[in-house]
């Protein structure tokens, strides 16, 4: 690897403060200075091998992926927080566990869960107030917080509880994105006691979730949510998942799936309030639909233009916007010798953004993703990864996001003075604000 141009530690010693609250920008320049691939020093002995190349990332996710894991960001760092579930795993405990979740989030499923869905949303949107600028993400926040919590566990009186452990999630995110990228502080952050403090946080995260878990269970009721389609499920000798795995799988439903959730909304909503003309054609095709209709369904699959557009919000704005994996042995991409013990970092930000495979890469144009037009950009469109770890509630998280954005737009136009989302890259992708103003239809 001596011939890949490299970043010295220095350099991301001197950046810092601007790589801590934004790496986006200093990844940027140097791939506009570097090329498609770089190496950044972060240690005497470690680096890190950042890429856009669309050929390099199907290769790492699709083509050989056997050859790559999870990295330790996820599954030692990200882990201690958040559990050791399908997110978080590699290797037969990975495989294992996703047939065992899998089937939970198989359209035929989620069709009944379409119902609770909906309501949630419409629960949560009665909170808009009209006329009045007010930044929205807290909104979209709660909003996909009460879908996937009840979802999850078919319950309305649980939201004291939640809230808690939201509140910790969000705080012990914050602890690990310091962790990542302020590596040469690690041992700082063990000495003055963060870690642990932040790790006491999640096990008082778990309790919540073992405590909603064992009256389940007591009360012996069948709701067939989320979490029953979980307890419900076995492994080949024919024995349930044990508590403390069972809790992972959860936390881990439940971080990801309203996190990633209200950040495309939020952004969809901005994009549609600089966008009249895109937010017309919503408008009108939502005009048409009955949203009262039983055939939830039915209604979702004739939204066409309206999922174009979230999913080109998720191509300006993706929620993943940096996936990491570490090579297990040897492998080649292009030119380039990869050693075992490769840590990379795709940087689908910068492909979904690169204009030699998007015409006006920063201009939004939800009719790229005409269903005519689709496998144009297969190989350039990564909103969800891909391969066998493509994420398990990709439909879950497109039904809630269609229903919501129909929800508002038929009742609301959009309107916002602001030209642009300053973003928050966290674990996701984050807006910081969200002013919009809904006036009334």
């Amino acid at each position: 690897m001596k011939s890949l141009p490299t970043i010295p530690r220095f350099e991301v010693f001197k950046n810092r403060k601007r790589i801590l609250n934004n790496p986006l920008p200093f990844h940027n320049e140097n791939f506009e200075k570097y090329g498609d691939i770089f190496r950044v020093k972060i240690g005497l002995r470690k680096s890190v091998v950042f890429t856009r190349n669309p050929g390099h990332i199907k290769q790492v996710l699709q083509t050989q992926n056997k050859k790559y894991h999870k990295s330790p960001l996820q599954t030692v760092d990200l882990a201690k927080y958040i559990g050791h579930g399908i997110l978080t795993s590699n290797g037969e405990h990975w495989r294992t566990h996703r047939r065992m979740v899998q089937p939970a989030f198989h359209k035929k499923k989620l069709l009944g869960l379409l119902g609770i869905m909906q309501t949630a949303i419409r629960t949560e949107l009665k909170r808009i107030k009209p006329n009045v600028e007010e930044d929205i993400f807290p909104l979209m926040g709660d909003l996909a917080f009460q879908v996937v919590a009840k979802s999850l566990f078919s319950r309305s009186d649980i939201q004291l509880a939640m809230a808690k452990l939201q509140d910790i999630t969000e705080t012990n995110q914050k602890m690990l994105i310091k962790e990542m990228r302020q590596p040469y502080m690690k041992w700082w952050f063990n000495l003055s006691g963060q870690i642990r403090k932040h790790m006491r946080l999640s096990e008082i995260g778990r309790d919540v979730l073992d405590k909603i878990i064992e009256e389940r269970i007591q009360s012996g009721e069948e709701k067939d949510d989320l979490l029953d389609m979980l307890l419900k499920a076995r492994y080949d000798d024919g024995t349930p998942m044990p508590r403390r795995q069972l809790i992972d799988e959860v936390m881990i439903l439940f971080t990801a799936g309203h996190e990633t959730t209200a950040n495309v909304l939020s952004f969809t909503l901005f994009l549609l309030a600089k966008n009249k003309k895109d937010q017309q054609r919503v408008f009108e095709e939502v005009s048409q639909l009955d949203l009262d209709s039983d055939d939830i369904m039915q209604n979702i699959s004739q939204l066409t233009y309206t999922k174009q557009c979230i999913e080109e919000s998720m191509r300006l704005f993706p929620p993943a916007y940096v996936i990491d994996r570490i090579s297990i042995e040897e492998d080649t991409l292009g030119e380039l010798e990869i050693p075992k013990n490769t840590l990379i970092l795709m940087s689908i930000y910068e492909l979904h953004r690169y204009a030699s495979y998007w015409d006006s890469p920063s201009a939004f144009r939800p009719e790229r993703f005409d269903v005519q037009n689709k496998k144009d950009f297969q190989d350039y469109y990564y909103p969800f990864g891909a391969g066998p770890r493509m994420c398990v509630g990709n439909n879950f998280a497109m039904y809630e996001m269609v229903l919501a954005i129909a929800e508002i737009i038929k009742k609301y136009d959009l309107q916002t003075d602001l030209n642009e989302v300053e973003i928050n890259p966290l674990i996701s992708l984050k807006p910081k604000e969200v002013p919009l103003v809904f006036l009334e239809r």
